[in-house]
């Protein structure tokens, strides 16, 4: 077998051109002697391009692996090589004869064989060619590539990677040569010298390669933390302070400038009027608060938190939205750290930057903050009255969800606390928050909804003027869809009950509300949500809603045809139950009260029967009443130590009374004597039930008996 030099390669005439690129289509038939001998071309061709001198990691596909044909890999050794293509619309019988001779087809094949080295070179190399050479292209088609120009771009890839590894190889040297000189340097008592080292250092830090050498130097970690430490000169500063940045990125970075004592060095720089060393040491402190255990402590320590207030008064929307998240992390959880938010004036600034500004993250990191204080009982206030329910209400319409999302968690949270303004206080101005909300009773998403029928029930609470807003704007209404579309949601449906219950009672529009839930069919998912699975918080809350509703006359016979009475003598029995349990236990040394889900029995107690109170002033609901057998249990509760249930009882027995059966099933239980020891409660609500009962008892007997009982007042 025949080997060229190095820069050339086998001749191949134009013969055997033409019969590889008609996969033998034109041409005499070719013998066995001469295939072999075309093969062995071809291999010494490939053999070229594989060990061509080129150092570029380019190496030959063993065909076998190709799944081509001999005549497919024929076809892209031609692309590979340069043929000439021919116009498609000369035959290949006529090339050679039309259009072409033999002499031009030969003279461009040996112009393309001299170029190839020079093609491979613009390709690889280009800016080793001098400037304006022009170097010829082999013909193709349109849209084609030959295998040289397919080459072009991975090798200039490669030719990167392998500049970018020397590179960096040599960055590594030079920082691990430079370091222990420059930690010298930083510190020499020149602070021209300490400037000029520090940037020296800084300009490192921006490769990777010495970025590392750096962070794995404790010593040169520790050399910077002191130069920010002794330092006033701002381009020292500057150059440490980014340079701490860019060892933040990592977490050995981070480890290094935690364990040189790094915190107090970066709080010291949130005091620098430099608006680059702020953001420096903010962001280097927010990559050491996300990622390094133990420095929140430690920033506390420093007096990160005042520093941190203090810049909220910059306006720079990125700069605060890192600072606002800092004072999220270092807050959470932590309550010593919310008062000093709150000492250093925290809750002030932070709802000015809710009113001030746009940028959406910043508005959403700053939410995030004021919901964390918004559970701390001495923030709560400080927040209502800086307007924080205001300016957290202007955002419930904006786009981002995960803001309104927080903006509702932190209104509900301060709510409680703004019904505890008086009415001329910040409360006022919640007009549009209170239609909002409604409206928000109708969103699909179930937080949303969960947020706002919860901040309803707290707004609703004891203010006579937020009833009355809820109630024009449909809040009635909203709030019973929002009940029958909960279906066992407590954490929907126990506020939107509480909700409603505050609305149908002590307003103007009461008796219109109380109205309102029957008329938008809310009255048989009351009665339903009574029963099982139902927990006691949501079962207190309907049964206070019940009473309300019993209020309004229209209310009394749909409650009774939705069976309500003798459930709610039910859960009666159960509570009395409970309690009478525990107050053995209580005389056998146990603990008192009897609390079930976090709700007081004696409260259920309480609950039922003034519902039945109300509910009693129908004629057909007192013979249900007497039907289910309880007037010896209210006679039961007039002895009870509770007063609240004393009157609800005496209340009842008043209302029964008013029929002659009901008047001598109490005589008969034995109502005289404890009904005439509360004439003298000090409770005039009892004392005045308690004589309406006696006299009612009494109106069928002697005179003399009557005036005897009316003594004793």
């Amino acid at each position: 077998m025949a080997s060229y030099p190095q820069g050339h390669h086998a001749p191949v005439s134009a013969n055997s051109y033409m019969d590889i690129s008609d996969n033998g289509a034109a041409g005499p038939p070719i013998t066995m002697d001469q295939q072999k001998q075309h093969q062995t071309m071809m291999w010494q061709q490939n053999q070229y391009m594989g060990d061509s001198g080129i150092q570029s990691s380019v190496t030959t596909r063993a065909p076998s692996l190709s799944g081509k044909s001999q005549h497919d890999e024929m076809d892209e050794q031609q692309a590979m090589f340069g043929e000439v293509q021919y116009p498609q619309q000369v035959p290949p019988s006529n090339r050679a004869a039309g259009g072409y001779t033999q002499e031009q087809v030969d003279e461009m094949n040996q112009q393309l064989n001299h170029s190839r080295p020079q093609r491979v070179r613009s390709a690889m190399f280009p800016e080793t060619l001098d400037e304006g050479m022009q170097i010829p292209q082999a013909a193709i088609h349109p849209g084609a590539e030959t295998a040289v120009q397919r080459l072009s771009e991975p090798s200039q890839m490669l030719k990167s990677a392998v500049v970018n590894l020397i590179n960096y190889q040599d960055d590594t040297d030079l920082a691990t040569k430079a370091i222990p000189e420059l930690i010298k340097l930083l510190q020499d008592e020149d602070q021209v010298v300490i400037s000029q080292a520090a940037m020296m250092v800084h300009q490192l830090s921006k490769k990777e390669a010495s970025r590392h050498a750096i962070m794995n130097s404790p010593q040169m970690v520790a050399a910077l933390v002191r130069a920010v430490t002794n330092s006033h000169d701002v381009e020292t500063l500057r150059s440490v302070g980014g340079t701490l940045h860019n060892l933040s990125h990592h977490r050995q970075g981070l480890l290094a400038i935690f364990k040189s004592g790094g915190i107090p060095a970066l709080v010291k720089l949130l005091g620098s009027p430099v608006e680059s060393v702020l953001f420096y040491a903010i962001t280097t402190l927010h990559n050491l608060l996300l990622h390094q255990e133990g420095s929140k402590q430690a920033i506390r320590i420093a007096g990160g938190l005042q520093k941190m207030v203090a810049l909220l008064q910059r306006n720079n929307v990125k700069f605060l939205a890192i600072v606002t998240d800092c004072l999220q992390i270092l807050a959470y959880g932590n309550q010593e750290s919310k008062l000093i938010i709150l000492a250093s004036g925290g809750p002030g600034e932070l709802v000015r930057v809710m009113r001030a500004y746009t940028y959406e993250k910043l508005l959403w990191t700053t939410s995030r903050v004021l919901k964390v204080l918004s559970v701390c009982q001495s923030n709560k206030p400080a927040i209502v009255e800086a307007g924080g329910m205001q300016a957290l209400a202007a955002h419930l319409d904006h786009q981002s969800g995960r803001l309104v999302q927080n903006c509702l968690w932190t209104l509900r949270n301060l709510s409680d606390s703004a019904n505890k303004v008086g009415p001329q206080g910040p409360q006022e101005g919640l007009d549009g928050l209170l239609h909002m909300l409604v409206q928000l009773l109708g969103q699909s998403d179930m937080n949303i909804v969960t947020c706002a029928t919860g901040i309803l029930s707290n707004l609703t609470c004891n203010n006579q003027r937020n009833k009355i807003i809820t109630c024009q704007a449909g809040g009635i209404e909203a709030l019973v869809r929002t009940i029958l579309q909960a279906g066992d949601r407590e954490d929907i449906t126990e506020p939107a009950v509480c909700a409603l219950r505050h609305l149908t009672s002590r307003h103007p529009e009461a008796e219109v509300a109380q109205n309102a839930v029957r008329l938008h069919y809310g009255l048989p998912v009351l009665v339903k949500l009574l029963h099982p699975p139902s927990r006691w918080p949501l079962i207190k809350a309907v049964v206070g809603l019940i009473r309300n509703l019993a209020l309004c006359p229209a209310n009394h016979a749909p409650l009774r045809e939705h069976g309500a009475l003798p459930r709610i003598v039910q859960l009666l029995i159960r509570a009395h139950q409970d309690t009478q349990r525990q107050r053995s236990s209580t005389a056998s040394g146990g603990s008192s009260g009897s609390i079930v889900d976090g709700v007081r029995m004696e409260e259920i107690v309480d609950g039922t029967v003034g519902a039945l109170h109300i509910l009693a002033r129908e004629h057909n609901n007192r013979g249900v009443i007497r039907g289910l057998n309880c007037i010896p249990l209210f006679v039961q509760l007039l002895y009870s130590p509770i007063e609240s249930i004393q009157r609800v009882a005496a209340g009842v027995l008043c209302e029964l009374a008013a029929d002659k059966e009901g008047a001598e099933v109490i005589e008969e239980k034995g109502a005289t004597a404890p009904l005439t020891e509360l004439l003298h409660s000090r409770n005039e609500g009892v004392a005045t039930y308690a004589a309406a009962v006696l006299f009612r008892m009494s109106e069928d007997k002697p005179q003399v008996r009557v005036h005897a009982v009316y003594s004793h007042g």
